[in-house]
């Protein structure tokens, strides 16, 4: 992110705001917009959007799994298998 480029006040956003989501959309950057000079907002490609938020539920999943190990809520792969081998009946 170019901050330079990326910083955008909220009235450039009124004036210009079919240019920038075509814009966005085309070089999937993220726009910082400002309101009396303090960052207010974030706009973004959906691309990029769903892009982070799989990434955050995987970071999520990831934690939930180190908090699980921790706390020693697992199993073997030996015992998983076996309680399935049993409810198909092998």
């Amino acid at each position: 992110m170019k901050l330079s480029e990326d910083i955008k006040p909220i009235s450039y956003l009124k004036a210009h705001a079919s240019e920038l989501v075509s814009e966005l959309g085309t070089h999937q950057r993220t726009l910082v917009i400002t309101q009396n000079g303090k960052a207010k907002a974030v706009l973004q490609d959906i691309h990029s959007y769903e892009k982070m938020q799989e990434t955050m539920a995987l970071l999520k999943m990831l934690s939930q799994s180190n908090q699980d190990l921790k706390e020693g809520k697992y199993r073997s792969a030996e015992e998983v298998f076996a309680d399935l081998r049993k409810k198909i009946g092998q």
